[in-house]
């Protein structure tokens, strides 16, 4: 096990070892602005004074209201350098979950960014709270990032916390109700970062693309601290329509993405070569390299060493996709109250795919008689702050925690495989129980199919409400019909008779964040989806494929 260290001193070991080499990436205008370990240091040292100069003081709460920045990394690193609580903020946070969690934590201040839309930051943070604007055009704030920088010295003793002492706050972003807040340690972080690190082998030659909503634990302990645990350079995304230059021009040797995205570069392979033409080119010998090689290029994937996906289920067809071009994915697990990475296929084993592989060093796992997930570990978070019942109520007497998935440890691929969430199990009209997932991680095998959605409280039969992919929208429509047809049969023949879909349901309209369909970090809303579709999916069809709204 890793000695204890927090990341602040992780830091600042980097900047005295190797201070002139380059640390940060942060692309401007289509201009990288590269700052070194020195120049980090000294940037987070300052902001630190600076947050006491406004008034805030050791033990206070700074929440940090933006998309990913270099300015995020350091201004997490100077709110623990100032003996501080950080409170991370989904940009994608409406005004009413912005101005919870800034009450609800008790935040004294807060950073703002970048933000698709700065009105949110304007109408949700109270008039007396300091408000410091990262460099980048954003809400109006009281202080700048820059002045507050130049009007201060560097804070010159850093704070020593115990590894039980709170570092974070991180509000879940949950499908429904208020996001609950959990409380992380520097312990926990520490332990997450440095044993993904291990886990992963990042050294200090790796680079690392930070776009994953940074508010999120994944992007927190898979990325941010691995890159500073192990002094590699990290590279960030200016917008998402740059996303695909800033992915080449940072050239990564390690990149973790979610199923949403892994689907989304798929399709748009099959956009610019058809599924069967690749799947012959791929097949030839000698040419399948070569044109497997030119799609990883393409992809920005051409110095790729590990890739990763978290956050979600993703189907084991897509991951042999992948497979094909060379693109061997770990599928990893972990969740906000285990501070991130717990379980995974990692170092990538095909065998393992459709598992979750194995617990990381330090981690325990058991199943309950019902099959969920019981956990154990150093990153185990502290409590759900001001929930001190509920949080009782997740942990069993012997110090496991209630993780809410469901799994069974398949013996042949010597991997915990995902059976779906305790609570997205549903009861047909039948009275017996349905578990969605590998339903949809079935249908999921289509390449006309992006999203999808199983459900169907007290119906008869469940149906999979799907929005089309990049590749089925441009096909005619009687193709499309035939070709999920043809999937939806080969699909229910693998299944119990009381799990068979009765129907696909293809809907027009994208689910996103933006709508309120998926949460930040992607998933879908199972509850919300279904009051959306409710008379859809309840009407009485014949055809086995029909179209909803378009």
């Amino acid at each position: 096990m890793n000695e204890f260290l927090t990341a602040h001193r992780a830091l600042t070991n980097w900047a005295a070892e190797m201070p002139d080499r380059a640390f940060l990436h942060q692309p401007v205008d289509g201009v990288v602005r590269t700052m070194t370990w020195r120049e980090a240091e000294d940037a987070c040292r300052r902001i630190a004074t600076g947050l006491g100069s406004i008034g805030l003081k050791a033990g206070d709460k700074v929440a940090i209201l933006a998309k990913n920045s270099a300015e995020w990394f350091l201004a997490d690193i100077a709110i623990a350098m100032a003996d501080m609580i950080s409170v991370p903020i989904y940009p994608t946070a409406g005004a009413k979950t912005v101005s919870y969690i800034l009450e609800h934590s008790g935040a004294r201040a807060v950073f703002v960014g970048k933000l698709d839309e700065p009105s949110v930051a304007t109408d949700s943070i109270p008039d007396d709270m300091p408000s410091i604007a990262f460099p980048y055009p954003t809400a109006e704030c009281g202080h700048g990032w820059q002045a507050l920088i130049d009007a201060n010295q560097p804070i010159d003793t850093l704070p020593e916390p115990d590894p039980g002492d709170v570092m974070t706050i991180l509000y879940t972003s949950g499908s429904t109700g208020n996001p609950k807040g959990v409380v992380i340690s520097y312990g926990a972080y520490a332990y997450a970062s440095m044993t993904t690190r291990d886990t992963v082998n990042v050294n200090s030659d790796d680079h690392m693309l930070s776009y994953l909503p940074l508010a999120h634990v994944t992007e927190r302990t898979v990325t941010a601290g691995p890159a500073i645990y192990a002094g590699a350079e990290c590279w960030f995304v200016e917008s998402l329509s740059t996303f695909t230059d800033d992915l080449k021009r940072a050239n990564p040797t390690i990149f973790i993405s979610v199923p949403r995205l892994w689907v989304k570069f798929q399709a748009g392979v099959h956009a610019k070569i058809p599924p069967e033409k690749l799947n012959r080119l791929l097949s030839i010998p000698i040419v399948g390299g070569i044109v497997a090689r030119k799609i990883r290029r393409e992809l920005g994937f051409g110095r790729v060493r590990v890739f990763g996906s978290g956050s979600a289920p993703i189907s084991p067809l897509t991951l042999e996709w992948y497979q094909k071009l060379g693109i061997g994915i770990g599928e990893g697990w972990g969740m906000s109250e285990t501070s991130g990475f717990s379980c995974g296929n990692s170092p990538f084993q095909a065998k393992r795919i459709g598992t979750i592989g194995v617990p990381i060093e330090g981690t325990k796992i058991k199943l309950s008689d019902e099959g969920e997930i019981l956990i154990k570990c150093p990153g185990l978070f502290s409590e759900y702050y001001k929930q001190p019942d509920l949080t009782a109520e997740l942990f069993t007497e012997d110090g496991y925690f209630h993780t809410g998935d469901k799994a069974i440890w398949d013996i042949p691929r010597e991997g915990y495989r995902i059976t779906g969430r305790v609570k997205d199990i549903f009861k047909s009209a039948k009275g017996k129980y349905v578990t969605p997932v590998p339903i949809e991680a079935g249908l999921s095998g289509s390449a006309l199919l992006e999203q999808i959605c199983v459900m169907g409280v007290g119906l008869p039969a469940p149906v999979a409400v799907v929005v089309l992919s990049e590749t089925g929208q441009k096909m005619e429509k009687a193709e499309i019909e035939a070709s999920l047809k043809a999937t939806l049969s080969s699909v229910n023949v693998g299944l119990e008779s009381h799990e068979r879909l009765a129907r696909l349901i293809i809907v027009g309209d994208e689910w996103t964040t933006e709508n309120g369909l998926l949460t930040p970090t992607l998933k879908v809303k199972r509850d919300v989806l279904e009051s959306r579709y409710s008379e859809l999916i309840s009407a009485n069809y014949d055809a086995p494929v029909v179209w909803g709204n378009s």
